[in-house]
């Protein structure tokens, strides 16, 4: 009788673990595609932008300058006082260019000789007196959607998140642009603008401008930008250029017991 081999049938463990798989990377190291922006660096723009007026501070933005088809929000402890120097290169270039400058809600009156002497037209500037804050939000949002102004700087302090997104969302299809003029309290706000500044300024006349939010990495110390206000430098003597060296002496003296009575510091005005 020849004997029959009779193999042992076994039950496939289902709970077994499948042996690993050596996952192949969809894009090989160092072959990044040039669209695809890396968090550590500084953002490229795809959209044309405008230049600020200063080097250092077009080296720090995305785009090398301020950004159109996006807001921009400008925060400053006072306001109608400094973002004219922070923004007057770029309203200079719009007017050049032949644009018009739309004014929203100023809460003072722009200053034209101020205006004129950096370079603005009185022909090219548009002021939209808006009282309320729904009428200042209305006005801004008409004017980004008409898309016929070159460059938009509304005052909208008491803008809420979802306001701000809307705005962003409609300046995506506006050219020009678009800056909102905020109080620096809002810096503890989340806010939907891709760039968002902090504005205050020195003795020795200088702004001091601390970005806080950009594309790219953050940027822990502020930028000092040169900016005597227009019509000043020609008056200014070599010592009030620099009012910190003036009381820095005094300061100096008066330790060394001079007889010379001592003199509360004041702050130049600067506005």
């Amino acid at each position: 009788m020849t004997a029959l081999a009779v193999s042992e049938w076994h039950e496939p463990d289902l709970h077994a673990a499948a042996p690993p798989q050596r996952l192949r990377p969809l894009v090989a190291p160092g072959e990044i595609p040039a669209g695809v922006w890396r968090g550590g660096e500084l953002g490229s723009q795809i959209s044309d932008t405008v230049a600020t007026g200063w080097a250092e501070l077009d080296a720090q933005l995305p785009g090398a300058g301020w950004p159109c088809r996006s807001i921009t929000e400008v925060l400053a402890p006072q306001p109608a006082v400094l973002e004219w120097r922070l923004l007057g290169g770029a309203i200079r270039q719009v007017v050049a260019g032949g644009g018009q400058v739309v004014l929203v809600g100023p809460p003072k009156p722009p200053h034209l000789p101020g205006l004129l002497h950096a370079g603005a037209d009185a022909r090219q500037l548009v002021w939209v007196r808006a009282e309320t804050p729904a009428e200042r939000l209305w006005v801004t949002e008409q004017m980004i959607k008409s898309d016929a102004a070159g460059a938009i700087v509304a005052w909208l302090p008491q803008a809420r998140q979802e306001q701000i997104r809307r705005l962003q969302v409609c300046a995506l299809a506006c050219r020009a642009p678009v800056f909102l003029c905020r109080p620096e309290a809002a810096q503890h706000e989340s806010s939907a603008a891709p760039l968002r500044v902090h504005a205050s300024y020195t003795v020795d006349w200088e702004l001091c401008v601390k970005i806080f939010k950009r594309r790219g990495p953050s940027l822990p110390t502020p930028l000092r930008l040169p900016s005597i206000p227009g019509g000043l430098a020609r008056v200014l003597t070599p010592r009030l250029l620099k009012p910190s060296l003036l009381w820095r002496r005094t300061e100096t003296r008066d330790a060394v017991g001079s007889p010379a009575p001592r003199r509360p510091s004041r702050q130049l005005a600067v506005h």
